[in-house]
This record gives structure tokens, sequence and C-alpha cells, in this order.
């Protein structure tokens, strides 16, 4: 990760690719979502998720249809299967508002392997 003067870390440029590059879009034919992520280590980002294509864009989205909290580290070990992440939701190292069931449909958007 690189830091920002201000504003903590930013993911790195891998990160974001990691996941265009395991981003199913046959799972996410017929979405049309935005999931805001709010990082306690790193700048905030969004995934705009529209018909089998993905976003990832660094910032606030004005209207997100979920938003997630969480460290970088909580969602590289969700992302990568060593975290549960119905497990990280009930021991609070990630909170989620909103449409909050659009969070279990990222391991179908981001499968591992």
């Amino acid at each position: 990760m690189t830091q920002s003067p201000d504003q903590g870390y930013d993911m790195t440029p891998s990160t974001l690719d990691k996941l265009q590059t395991r981003f199913d879009a046959q799972a996410a034919s017929g979405m049309d979502e935005v999931f805001q992520f709010h990082f306690s280590d790193a700048n905030s980002h969004y995934l705009v998720v529209k018909d089998g294509s993905l976003a990832v864009e660094e910032g606030e989205h004005d209207a997100p249809s979920v938003t997630l909290k969480m460290s970088t580290d909580t969602l590289k070990g969700v992302m990568n299967g060593e975290i549960n992440g119905m497990t990280a939701f009930m021991t609070g190292k990630l909170k989620a508002t909103g449409n909050v069931m659009l969070a279990t449909k990222l391991g179908s958007l981001f499968p591992v392997g």
C-alpha cells in the first residue's frame, strides 16, 4: 500500500487489479448495485456492478446500495477465504448498512481461486 499524506493508506493498484481479475461477470448479470467501502486504514472506494460489468472507483458514491466498513486486512481475508464474512460481521470486524444482504453476494461476484 502507498501512504497518502492526509488520508492514511491507498488501496494499491494490485489489490484493485485482483478484484477486476476475479470478477465473475456471469454472477453479476442483471445486477445494478453499488458497494461502498469505508476502510479504517485506507481511502474509501466503491464498486459499481452493473449487468455483468465492474467499475472500481476511489471516493464516495452519492447513493450506494450497501456500505461496508472494515480494515483492508479484513477485506483481504474475506476475499481470499481466510475470514468468513458472516463471522467478521458478527464479531464487529465488518459493519454494513443499507441492503446488507448484498454483502453476501461478494463471494459469488469475486470467487476464490
